[in-house]
């Protein structure tokens, strides 16, 4: 009998990994957003540039002011070609990154009358942007800073020639200016806020549900452990009743009673299947028995299992079909055959007068589809494939079943898909890839 411990569960171990793959995918969603948002910035600065010294007639340091949105323009290239490396982005990267925009209009500020221009107010854009994409410090160093700029800019700036002429409402530049920021401002922050706090909510989304996977998976190793324990206590028994119906079996004084001789052979049968069961539950807590392993391929382990299915089943129309193909070497054992029983055991509940079963072969993976004619699943359960505890029958601790042949296809490296047919009843496939359970070719 097995003693070995429950192997642990690999999506536990991943679980901390996919809350970092969330933070690294919002980190690049979000450097992605400031990389959209400084092209614009650099085609803003050339268009504003060019019709406040051409269109309006004043005096800009045009040399200046285009070179630093070249070196801007530059600065975005280097930023695209490093969210090419899909390397995750951490916070301080995009702290320096806000920092340069910062210190780009800074400069254009000052070359162009400094707090005396009307796109000074800019800087809430950037102090907005701070406030979305930081956390903890980097938030007021981003504030700090702006009001530091500010602040310098108030002294120190190269003159503009722009009246200070507000009484005279829409027709003052100083106004249009004011005009022309606040909606630059609303925009940018409707539009590029929104995008951000979208890809914070879909990072949350995933970390939320990385953290109900792990208390999920966590739950059923606690439940493997205690089943576990049971199956290997009765293990014992159950051997000790096969040798004993083994050796009644070989008794004349009782093999000569053929109403005793069939009691022996369907007693024989159940115990079998009890064996079996406690397999299942071994898989289920992450053993299996050596001795269900054996050597066989694809067709004869299907047709088998549908056999072993029909006899220990009452049912009145099982209907089974093997269109497998080629057939394939492959290793069988419980593992295998418990998760397709559950599925079997699920249509019959379900639809106690016809189930089907159909196997097929799908590039490189077997195929194997139930069907019955049940009332089908509720749209709230085909939401929740895969989820505990989601159970139609209404009794305590059900739905288990379908939740760990779900987890046992996955290790397998396969897949579980159900849905409802839309003549009336379920079908549930699992999918699995051939190389995980065949047996390699001999050259």
């Amino acid at each position: 009998m097995n003693t070995h411990p429950p192997r642990p569960d690999p999506a536990l171990a991943t679980a901390p990994r996919n809350a970092r793959s969330a933070d690294a995918a919002a980190g690049i969603k979000n450097l992605q957003q400031l990389i959209e948002l400084r092209w614009i910035a650099v085609v803003g600065q050339v268009f504003t540039i060019e019709m406040a010294h051409y269109s309006l007639g004043l005096k800009l340091p045009l040399q200046e002011m285009l070179l630093v949105v070249g070196c801007l323009a530059v600065f975005n290239v280097v930023s695209l070609l490093r969210l090419r490396t899909g390397r995750a982005v951490r916070n301080v990267e995009l702290f320096l990154a806000l920092l340069i925009d910062v210190a780009v209009l800074t400069v254009q500020l000052y070359l162009s009358g400094g707090t005396s221009n009307p796109f000074v107010f800019l800087y809430l854009l950037q102090i907005t942007l701070g406030a979305v994409l930081l956390r903890g410090a980097y938030i007021w160093s981003i504030v700090i800073i702006t009001v530091l700029c500010f602040a310098a800019l108030a002294d120190h700036h190269l003159p503009l020639a722009l009246p200070q002429d507000l009484h005279q409402g829409l027709s003052s530049l100083y106004v249009l200016g004011l005009l022309v920021c606040f909606v630059l401002n609303a925009t940018l922050v409707m539009v590029f806020i929104t995008r951000i706090h979208r890809n914070l909510r879909e990072r949350d989304a995933r970390l939320a549900a990385a953290r109900r996977r792990r208390v999920e998976e966590e739950h059923i190793v606690r439940m493997g452990l205690l089943a576990s324990g049971a199956a290997h206590e009765l293990g014992t028994p159950l051997s000790t009743l096969a040798v004993i119906l083994g050796d009644w079996q070989h008794d004349k004084r009782l093999t000569s009673n053929a109403a005793l001789k069939e009691d022996i052979a369907e007693m024989q049968t159940q115990v079998q299947r009890c064996k079996s069961i406690v397999s299942g539950i071994l898989l289920s807590a992450g053993e299996t028995r050596g001795e269900a392993s054996v050597q066989t391929t694809v067709r004869k382990f299907v047709d088998a299992l549908a056999e072993e299915w029909r006899s220990t089943r009452t049912i009145p129309q099982f209907d089974y079909d093997n269109d497998f193909g080629t057939d394939t070497p492959m290793v069988s054992d419980t593992t295998l055959k418990q998760m397709v029983f559950n599925v079997l055991d699920n249509a019959r509940d379900a639809s106690p007068g016809w189930v089907r079963l159909a196997v097929t072969r799908n590039a490189d993976a077997l195929c194997m589809t139930v069907t019955d004619a049940g009332p089908g699943f509720a749209p709230d359960m085909l939401t929740k494939l895969g989820t505990p505890y989601q159970s139609s029958k209404n009794r305590p601790g059900g739905g288990l079943g379908l939740y760990l042949v779900l987890n046992v296809a996955r290790t397998l490296g396969g897949s579980v898909e159900a849905r409802n047919r839309p003549e009336g009843g379920a079908q549930v496939t699992i999918e699995l890839p051939l190389a995980s359970i065949a047996l390699p070719q001999k050259v």
